[in-house]
């Protein structure tokens, strides 16, 4: 007979960055589920009172790979998020070493399953800047033998946070060329995904999901979008790969983490994700409706 504290161990599922945009959401859908999550978090504090309560606390830093391999030892399923800022001097690097952790607890038969927050671009392997840390933690995972789930998640709509000053101006800047359609997806619903993934035990061996949120979008229809959410025009403004290499060069960015940026736009530009968009890779919340909920707001609070 199986006792109490063996069934516990296995079907421990292990959050980490809990309290970010992805994270929180699952969280909270694995909590209505009636899951007890072990999370990993710098500072608890950051949890509200009654997530806090209901979770199984692991304090510590996600770039220490020695509390990643303790904090996930024996929880069935972990759900990484790589940590490593896009300003990091060498983001690839760290993003690698970050996961090594992890990476050992799953080669020890310490963890069976992962479901791992990737990117679109991580199937080009390298060529796609920061992306390519993405791409070297799949391989990694991939090396050990383990259950392992990489959802190949689309652009988030709430890049379009990164520049509210611009859009308070009325301008939407960017890189990508601007009729090219991509796929764009709301964090929230990359969360429900990762939920479902986390709650059925049914899938095995090595899976690649794709998240494209419900259509995919050009920049300049994003910016028609945005000019009706918003009641007032915003205007596409394009920019060259040199002209942001010298804007965040201009702030201080080591040139290894200005590479990783720009190379995450420039690798991706003309890119056909390895997986179509389909019933099981489509999301529903629209730009639209995820823009008037949180993107209008906030500049209506900042006088935008």
């Amino acid at each position: 007979m199986t006792s109490a504290a063996t069934t516990s161990a296995t079907t421990t599922v292990a959050v980490t960055t809990p309290t970010g945009r992805v994270g929180s959401r699952v969280v909270r859908l694995l909590l209505q589920a009636g899951v007890r999550p072990r999370v990993l978090v710098r500072d608890p504090a950051r949890l509200d009172a009654p997530t806090r309560e209901r979770v199984d606390v692991r304090r510590g830093d996600l770039t220490d790979a020695a509390f990643v391999r303790k904090a996930t030892a024996g929880a069935r399923t972990v759900f990484w998020v790589d940590p490593t800022p896009h300003d990091a001097v060498d983001p690839i690097e760290t993003s690698a070493r970050t996961a090594s952790g992890l990476v050992d607890a799953v080669r020890a038969g310490d963890v069976a399953r992962v479901v791992l927050l990737s990117s679109v671009g991580a199937e080009k392997r390298h060529g796609a800047g920061h992306i390519d840390g993405l791409a070297r933690i799949e391989e990694a995972l991939d090396a050990t033998g383990a259950d392992v789930l990489h959802l190949r998640c689309a652009y988030f709509f709430t890049n379009l946070m990164l520049d509210l000053d611009g859009l308070r101006r009325g301008v939407l800047a960017t890189s990508f060329a601007p009729d090219a359609p991509m796929p764009w997806v709301d964090p929230r619903d990359i969360g429900d995904v990762v939920a479902a993934r986390l709650l059925n035990d049914a899938w095995r061996g090595r899976v690649v999901q794709a998240v494209h949120g419900p259509e995919d979008l050009t920049f300049t229809r994003v910016a028609e979008v945005l000019t009706g959410v918003l009641g007032r025009p915003v205007r596409l403004e394009a920019r060259s790969d040199d002209d942001v290499r010298s804007g965040l060069r201009a702030a201080g960015l080591h040139p290894t983490a200005v590479e990783g940026i720009v190379g995450m736009t420039a690798g991706t530009r003309d890119l056909v994700p390895e997986q179509a968009r389909d019933v099981v890779t489509t999301t529903p919340t629209t730009l639209a409706a995820w823009a008037r909920a949180n993107l209008r707001p906030l500049l209506a609070e900042a006088g935008g």
